[in-house]
């Protein structure tokens, strides 16, 4: 008897495929005999408009990468940047970027335990965590004025220091994300639906999984400790104290359960960082504050010698800009950051210095060369690799997205699968399209 197949599209437009892709898949039965994966269905040239922008302009594009932890996109490229300029952060600084990287995994990995569980019939589970990647969003919202498209970091540093009461909003939200998880996992861990569904389904070996070049939570389901925090460490990730959840199967079971014992690692870094966070100018004697306008009218009367002893008034996005913070989070160059409010508002100097550093043609110039600098994404090693000729902006960049390699592997993972095993497995890689395409 003859054995007949045929083929079914799963996407573009499909609730379950977490933006827009497109499997091919050939069907005998339920059961999958071949898969193909189409990607680019949102190419955004990121790459290209990149190095059509200044150095900084580039930071908003690095957003829409992997747009639910975007501030792990904004800490890399700009670790990139200044591994070409030699410029070195403060030590404040690179605390913030790591407290900033962390609460956006937590973020991160809320959003795809729970768009996986409501997939499979766990509605309240996703209700839970959605709850706790809000508080999130609300504290990422407190630091830098914006939920998701956050431009945090700059090259240099941070663009603000951290907003007053931060510390105490941590510790009243992390209990609460704490209990949300344990909620989670007492509905899930022993259910027998959800376990039929995810245990022993999408295995993949860890040769394989080495061999297609994967990382993060799903190569570490594998059994391969590999954290580019640990294997190459950045920022002060090297003075932390935690561990790097592994598996020992490889299936979408062990995929869940590391990004759950993630969520509590990455809450003990970010209290870490919380109590060791080296002191900065921020706790000098506060100024008197004055608005803008007010700064300039001084200014032009020639009260020159009132300024040092005011501080500006700044928007919501730039608070934690001031005087009396750059000296803590920016490197101290003129010619690579921005200068304080304060002198921009109140002195000609100031004023010039900031329209060169944003005037097309004229902003900071990173020397000639390449580095490739990489970070642990919500997805796993996510690399920037840059190129300056000398100029106002990048010569080439190139981004390596975690996520690119697993989906190379999802052929694989998926065959002799059946179809509703499909939303399981998919739902494991974690797929963000804008850092899939780019």
């Amino acid at each position: 008897m003859t054995q007949k197949t045929f083929f079914l599209n799963m996407g573009p437009a499909h609730p379950a495929m977490h933006g827009v892709i497109r499997l091919i898949l050939e069907l005998e039965g339920e059961k999958i005999v071949k898969a193909d994966v189409e990607i680019g269905y949102l190419h955004r040239a990121f790459e290209k408009h990149a190095e059509s922008s200044t150095w900084n302009n580039v930071l908003p594009y690095t957003d829409r990468l992997n747009y639910v932890s975007p501030l792990i996109n904004n800490a890399g490229y700009c670790l990139t940047v200044e591994k070409i300029a030699g410029l070195a952060v403060p030590e404040r600084g690179q605390y913030l970027r790591v407290i900033a990287s962390e609460v956006s995994r937590v973020a991160d990995h809320l959003t795809c335990i729970g768009a996986n569980a409501m997939e499979l019939g766990a509605f309240t589970v996703f209700l839970y965590l959605m709850e706790g990647r809000e508080l999130l969003y609300q504290l990422i919202d407190h630091l830098c004025g914006a939920r998701v498209t956050t431009d945090y970091c700059r090259v240099g540093g941070v663009k603000g220091d951290l907003p007053a009461g931060f510390a105490e909003k941590c510790g009243e939200i992390f209990p609460k994300i704490r209990k949300f998880v344990a909620d989670s996992e007492a509905l899930l861990n022993k259910n027998r639906i959800f376990l039929d569904r995810v245990e022993g389904v999408g295995t993949i070996s860890k040769e394989d999984a080495l061999a297609y070049g994967i990382t993060g939570p799903f190569l570490r389901s594998t059994g391969v400790p590999y954290d580019v925090r640990r294997a190459h460490p950045y920022l002060v990730y090297d003075r932390l104290d935690f561990e790097i959840p592994v598996g020992s199967r490889g299936d979408n079971l062990d995929r869940y359960l590391v990004r759950l014992a993630e969520i509590e690692q990455s809450l003990r870094i970010i209290e870490q960082c919380l109590k060791t966070l080296p002191a900065g100018p921020h706790s000098l004697a506060a100024r008197e504050v004055k608005e803008a306008a007010d700064f300039e009218d001084m200014g032009k009367r020639g009260n020159t010698a009132l300024l040092p002893r005011c501080a500006a008034k700044t928007c919501r996005t730039l608070e934690g800009a001031g005087r009396e913070h750059t000296s803590g989070i920016l490197v101290q160059e003129p010619a690579a950051v921005l200068p304080p409010k304060e002198e921009v508002y109140g002195s000609i100097e100031g004023l010039m210095n900031q329209f060169e550093m944003v005037m097309w043609s004229w902003g900071a110039r990173i020397p000639a060369g390449e580095a490739y600098q990489a970070v642990e994404g919500g997805n796993g090693e996510l690399g920037f690799h840059v190129l300056s000729d000398g100029s106002d902006r990048p010569y080439r960049v190139r981004c390596r997205p975690p996520c690119l390699f697993i989906m190379s592997a999802l052929p694989k993972l998926l065959r002799g699968s059946y179809v509703a095993d499909v939303v399981a497995t998919f739902g494991s890689v974690n797929m963000i399209a804008g850092e899939l395409d780019r």
